[in-house]
């Protein structure tokens, strides 16, 4: 870019050895003047002003988001809310339509979609300067090799993620992951859902509004992590045709059932929800690995080898596309000699379901439950919820502060608008924003953001 041809040209203008130095970014031309400098040592010069970078990818650029995990449930999401609607509306009598579904051309779409996506990906990192080689790579000291080719590194960034978790149970070859889901040609007339966290709930949500009878089966609760009151809610009125099954294990798989430890027997294809494993073997001999296999680094995203960092995935922690990202760029930084600590602080996530479910906690603030004070209210009318109002599932707003501090200390909503709402109010509360100035906060009409009432008009 023009900020860089001139940063190059400024830098090696402080060098005696130069003399006359231009860099013209039209035609990508530098002149200079030497009597010492050969043109290898000037190119060594300029790397370490604008280093080369280079992008090593297995399969697919931009990762598992993109290519088999939130963007396709996203995608898978937007079609269940059509269906949802539709639906709706025919029971409420002013639409009358009867949906033939092509699960086939839903995973053609999907699949067309990311080829776009990658391609601009691609481009991006491209006209950044960036290198992009495809293949599987492997570190021999202070080279990677991909293809037969090497490469030198002076510093080397571990971003390889992780892959679905498969439990050691008789018949696990059936049982299918969230990195089947483009692959099946049609969907599952029955489904056992073996897990009981985020995505199992994500997928149970999108088979069962596609038409699948699914089972989710939990070792131990289902949704956990998840407030009990948005629980109750997210089970009564957005899962309620998916039966749960928690306190249960599952022992046995076949192709088409289950066999749990319970000695029940469930029909339907297994499919594993039940966590992921760290992609950390390509530097198990370089670097310290943590008990559970990651890559153990610090708040600067290093690993316990000099110049080799790791982010996102294969370092465990969150797992969610945004923190990989935060790590990704502390990890940058840090290489970059600007640098930077990682900070994990309220952190906010989502459950995609045909209503979302959006929360955030800040995991500072240790307030009694006695200064704790717990509002909430249904959802609100708004986009994407009016026509929710006549059969009474709106959402489901609580917000729960600290009154001693006139701080939040968490949010639970189920709103269409959840996503972005509890985005921005986590980013308030990790600034520690007070929230009296909240007071002068003026909200967009028709919303079906509850927060604001809540803050605005229940507790200030």
């Amino acid at each position: 870019c023009a900020d860089c041809a001139n940063k190059i040209q400024q830098e090696l203008s402080k060098n005696e050895s130069l003399k006359n130095v231009t860099v013209n970014f039209n035609t990508l031309k530098l002149v200079y003047e030497t009597s010492n400098l050969s043109k290898e040592e000037v190119e060594k010069i300029i790397q370490r002003i604008e280093p080369e970078v280079t992008l090593i990818e297995k399969n697919h650029i931009a990762g598992t988001c993109l290519n088999e995990g939130c963007m396709v449930i996203c995608a898978l999401t937007d079609i269940t809310k059509f269906i949802e609607n539709n639906n709706k509306f025919n029971s409420y009598g002013f639409i009358k339509s009867q949906l033939d579904i092509s699960y086939e051309k839903i995973v053609e779409k999907i699949t067309e979609t990311q080829k776009m996506l990658r391609k601009i990906n691609e481009e991006e990192n491209e006209g950044a300067g960036n290198n992009i080689v495809y293949g599987e790579a492997e570190i021999n000291g202070s080279q990677v090799e991909v293809n037969g080719e090497s490469f030198d590194w002076d510093n080397l960034l571990i971003a390889t993620g992780a892959r679905p978790f498969i439990p050691d149970i008789p018949g696990s070859q059936y049982g299918l992951t969230n990195r089947d889901i483009l692959k099946i040609d049609k969907v599952p007339e029955k489904l056992n859902i073996v897990g009981g966290g985020i995505i199992a709930v994500e997928v149970a949500n999108i088979y069962s509004t596609l038409g699948s009878k699914v089972n989710i089966i939990a070792r131990s609760k289902a949704l956990k992590e998840i407030d009990s009151d948005i629980k109750d809610y997210i089970f009564k009125n957005l899962l309620s045709e998916i039966n749960i099954l928690e306190e249960t294990d599952v022992v046995e798989c076949k192709k088409n059932k289950v066999i749990t430890n319970k000695n029940e027997e469930l029909e339907g294809v297994p499919f594993f929800a039940t966590g992921r494993v760290a992609n950390s073997e390509i530097v198990r001999d370089i670097v310290e690995l943590n008990p559970d296999n990651t890559i153990k680094v610090n708040e600067m995203m290093e690993t316990t080898k000099e110049h080799v960092y790791a982010a996102g995935d294969v370092t465990g922690g969150y797992q969610l596309t945004p923190v990989a990202r935060m790590e990704g760029i502390t990890a940058a930084r840090n290489m970059a000699n600007y640098p930077n600590k990682v900070v994990y602080h309220a952190i906010p996530q989502t459950l995609s379901l045909n209503t979302e479910v959006s929360f955030v906690e800040d995991e500072k603030n240790n307030c009694s439950e006695e200064d704790k004070v717990d509002i909430g209210i249904p959802g609100i009318a708004g986009p994407g919820a009016f026509w929710k109002i006549l059969s009474g599932d709106t959402g489901y707003t609580k917000i729960s502060f600290d009154k001693k501090q006139n701080k939040i200390k968490k949010i639970n909503s189920i709103s269409p608008s959840s996503v972005s709402d509890v985005a921005y109010l986590s980013y308030l509360m990790r600034i520690n924003s007070p929230l009296d100035e909240y007071g002068d906060f003026l909200e967009i009409h028709p919303s079906t953001d509850a927060n604001y009432k809540i803050i605005k008009s229940m507790w200030l």
